[in-house]
């Protein structure tokens, strides 16, 4: 697993390792295109890989994919999640469509995440988690905020425990918590 800040190189470091362990890894791109500047760092991410990746883009079900033997780069949590909450609780991610729509408690959604993330890591292959470490600052006004700062903290909890090692990324620079 790596973490950390945004445009803190965790991307990178996930692709450098990634190569380094296999000569043709799979880069599973949970992005959903929210925007045009979100498709623009979307285009950025895939002219900087090579030919030697099999790219697959998926939202929400990852486990439906058979990644047996391969290395898997998943890019990243934080928008999985983000997709999985948005899908959910039936909003578009506005603050509006969430106070109308909340179906379902952080714990539920949580749940479902880990049951996911469970199915898919159950795979025979190696994986490299890119998440983000969202939980540093005050405490949102927002309630989706709020909602999703936990959400994401107890799955980046999770995963951390699950993982052989956990990178933190910090102003480029890896950071060993756990090897």
């Amino acid at each position: 697993m790596i973490t950390g800040g945004q445009r803190s190189g965790k991307s990178e470091e996930a692709e450098r390792l990634a190569l380094s362990l296999s000569a043709a890894p799979v880069y599973m791109a949970t992005a959903h295109v929210w925007d045009e500047d979100f498709r623009e760092r979307v285009r950025r991410h895939q002219a900087r890989r090579g030919p030697e990746w099999t790219n697959i883009e998926e939202e929400v079900y990852l486990s439906r994919h058979d990644v047996r033997g391969r290395v898997v780069l998943v890019d990243c949590i934080t928008l999985w999640l983000t997709n999985l909450l948005c899908r959910t609780n039936g909003t578009t991610g506005t603050h509006e469509s969430y106070e109308t729509h909340k179906s379902y408690e952080t714990h539920e959604i949580f749940e479902q995440a880990k049951a996911e993330f469970d199915a898919f890591t159950a795979q025979e292959a190696t994986f490299i988690f890119v998440t983000n470490e969202i939980g540093l600052g005050g405490v949102s006004e927002n309630a989706l905020q709020r909602q999703f700062t936990d959400l994401q903290g107890w799955m980046n909890q999770y995963i951390a425990q699950k993982a052989d090692e956990v990178i933190l990324m910090v102003s480029g620079l890896p950071v060993s918590l756990k090897k």
